[in-house]
């Protein structure tokens, strides 16, 4: 049993109140320290690390809303939709909670593809943060996992036909598609056995998972340490007599402060966009899904949610021309392995088979599938960045130039993709949408080779810092 401490003579009734508490919990109170006030950050983080604490405010507020939403809906196909209606019209404050979770998924992502984006920038998935990288795009999947089954639930337009689309595209992967589809909407059309799994999945199994990740994510960054803007390492350099980084100071005070700074500006802009423009002209809540969800009547042009739709635009570009585009691609990649040389006779013809593989499935597999198969390595090539970037440095502080020329193109055309992707199917539209395509895996599979080129600047011993 542990030895109890006193609080000390004339302590004030907070601090008695702590001692009692941490001489009965002081596991909590050893986890606090650990994470918090003795958890030493670099301390030249600047606003593009606000956005891991916004995340977490995010999910708190998805959950909190989320909780009060099931309170009143009802998972049924011929109530889902009214239920909804009686929560935005008749429920105290239901049409606030209702806008705050809806409005908080869109936000969820903005915030989320920041996060990633400032991960990128700073090469904060680099040894020894893989798995940190990792637990995070395992989490960027979920996320679309319960976006994608909550967007069904409202039972709207959009929300029905929305499903009904994506649902189907499990039926174009070979052999077990039809079977796979059939699994997942529960029926032979989306239906109310449809509406009820997704209900489940939002409501419990996702959320689990999602919980249970972004702890490991939070333990893993905690354990490694914090990544900052110069990719330098300041656990390398520690005062000789308390083996604090010299470079480091406690993440609170210092950085919980901070980041209240970033959580001001946030809740200014989200409560500004719920009680002014919810719907965001139809971006966060389209228009069509308030029409009740109609089985007979499809409407004129179906689109996802904007945070899915530079991913769709990638699955509707992948046509037949596309798919010749990827077997050339694939004939000239494998001929340039055989002239370059330095390959033993064996490896030779294990390059020529592999590419003949590859080009024999891509002539035997329709258009459809390999659109599912862009869609789902658009997201899962992000998984291998870690060993794709083969650059000498971390940060984009200490790249070439033209890397950074590299990254806003990248960024531009990802935004490009998802203005497309919302946009009814055209000529012009699909021809740049897959043009886009090819630079997005172009950018990531090429990086190994692009990375290592140019000149490189000296990266300091210390973090580079000054104070405001």
């Amino acid at each position: 049993m542990a030895e109890f401490k006193d609080a000390p003579p004339g302590a004030s009734m907070l601090q008695k109140t702590t001692v009692w508490f941490e001489n009965r919990f002081p596991t909590a109170f050893a986890e606090y320290k650990k994470h918090m006030s003795e958890y030493y950050a670099p301390k030249n983080f600047n606003s593009w690390y606000f956005f891991g604490s916004l995340a977490l405010l995010v999910l708190v507020i998805q959950i909190v809303t989320g909780i009060f939403l099931v309170m009143h809906y009802k998972p049924d196909a011929n109530l889902a939709f009214a239920s909804v209606e009686y929560i935005m019209r008749d429920v105290p404050w239901g049409w606030l909670v209702r806008y705050m979770h809806s409005t908080g998924a869109s936000a969820f992502f903005i915030v989320v593809y920041l996060h990633m984006f400032r991960g990128l920038l700073y090469g904060s998935y680099r040894k020894p943060r893989e798995l940190v990288w990792i637990f995070g795009c395992a989490i960027f999947l979920c996320l679309m996992g319960e976006a994608f089954f909550g967007y069904l639930l409202p039972w709207g337009q959009m929300s029905y036909w929305g499903a009904q689309v994506i649902v189907n595209l499990f039926a174009a992967i070979p052999f077990v598609g039809p079977d796979l589809a059939l699994l997942i909407r529960g029926d032979y059309v989306v239906s109310d056995a449809t509406l009820n799994r997704f209900f489940s999945f939002h409501v419990i199994a996702v959320p689990l998972v999602l919980l249970g990740l972004v702890v490991a994510h939070l333990l893993a960054l905690h354990d490694v340490g914090s990544n900052n803007p110069d990719g330098v390492e300041i656990k390398a350099k520690k005062d000789p007599r308390t083996g604090i980084p010299l470079d480091g100071i406690p993440f609170h005070p210092y950085y919980t402060v901070h980041d209240m700074i970033g959580v001001g500006v946030f809740l200014l802009a989200f409560s500004a966009i719920i009680f002014f423009a919810p719907e965001l002209g139809g971006y966060f809540l389209e228009y069509n899904n308030f029409i009740p969800a109609d089985p007979l009547k499809t409407p004129a042009h179906i689109a996802p949610v904007w945070y899915f739709t530079p991913y769709y635009s990638m699955l509707r570009a992948t046509t037949d021309p596309m798919v010749n585009v990827f077997v050339v691609i694939t004939a000239l990649g494998t001929v340039g392995a055989l002239l370059k040389g330095g390959l033993s006779g064996l490896a030779r013809i294990g390059v020529v088979v592999a590419g003949l593989v590859v080009i024999a499935l891509l002539k035997t597999f329709d258009a459809k599938f390999w659109g599912v198969v862009v869609m789902g390595g658009a997201v899962i090539i992000l998984f291998f960045l870690p060993w794709l970037d083969c650059s000498p440095v971390k940060s984009i502080r200490y790249r070439p130039r033209w890397h950074k020329v590299m990254f806003a193109i990248f960024v531009v055309f990802f935004f490009v993709l998802g203005y497309l992707g919302i946009q009814p199917p055209s000529d012009i539209g699909t021809l740049i949408a897959q043009i886009g395509t090819v630079f997005y895996f172009g950018f990531f599979a090429l990086m190994p080779w692009w990375s290592q080129i140019g000149e490189f600047k000296a990266v300091p011993d210390r973090v580079t810092f000054q104070p405001h």
